[in-house]
């Protein structure tokens, strides 16, 4: 069975000939504030990439066919595939850890003493941990009207409906593959 063709970034390194059945996926681990290991080492990365091919202005998003994240793993997703003007990421990898050091208190608040743990196991039996309020807000700003169609190489971002109790898959495959016209803003695909 032959494989469909992927969404192909415009700028960045292209796969050698010897490699063109290779499909190269970044997957990024949910966690809340643990996001900030996983963008300290995708910084590294990173740079490492960019040291290798000599070019400062290369992005995680030339060099994987697909990258996926849950949680706080689809916000990272989400910031390192979002464009610019210029069809380049919006951030680099390195810029992802000071984004959580500034927004992580209020993104992820922590409850404190007796009455906190009371209302944080309480808030876990009505819906999820954090009410996501500040999250979304901030990432309308940064993100504004971008969708999952204009994501600089394929993503996959697996949420969880707490309305219906059932898994939801945004992709930007699904989207582009089959030419729906509907297409999510990229900030509303993050939970």
């Amino acid at each position: 069975m032959e494989k469909p063709p992927l969404m192909t970034s415009s700028q960045g390194p292209q796969p050698s000939t010897n490699y063109r059945n290779l499909i190269t996926i970044l997957s990024i681990d949910g966690g809340g504030i643990k996001g900030i290991i996983p963008a300290t080492i995708l910084a590294f990365l990173e740079s490492q990439l960019q040291e290798i091919d000599g070019d400062q202005d290369a992005r995680l998003s030339d060099y994987f066919d697909i990258i996926a994240g849950t949680s706080t793993g689809g916000l990272v997703t989400a910031m390192l595939t979002a464009p610019d003007e210029n069809n380049r990421p919006l951030f680099a990898a390195k810029d992802i850890r000071p984004f959580y050091l500034e927004h992580c208190p209020r993104i992820f608040p922590q409850e404190r003493g007796l009455f906190g743990a009371i209302r944080k196991v309480f808030r876990s039996l009505r819906g999820p941990k954090y009410d996501g309020k500040y999250l979304h807000r901030i990432l309308r700003k940064k993100l504004g009207e971008i969708r999952l169609r204009d994501t600089l190489t394929n993503v996959v971002i697996p949420t969880f409906d707490i309305k219906y109790m059932q898994p939801t898959i945004f992709t930007s495959y699904e989207v582009c593959r089959s030419h729906v016209s509907i297409s999510f803003r990229i900030v509303n695909c993050i939970s």
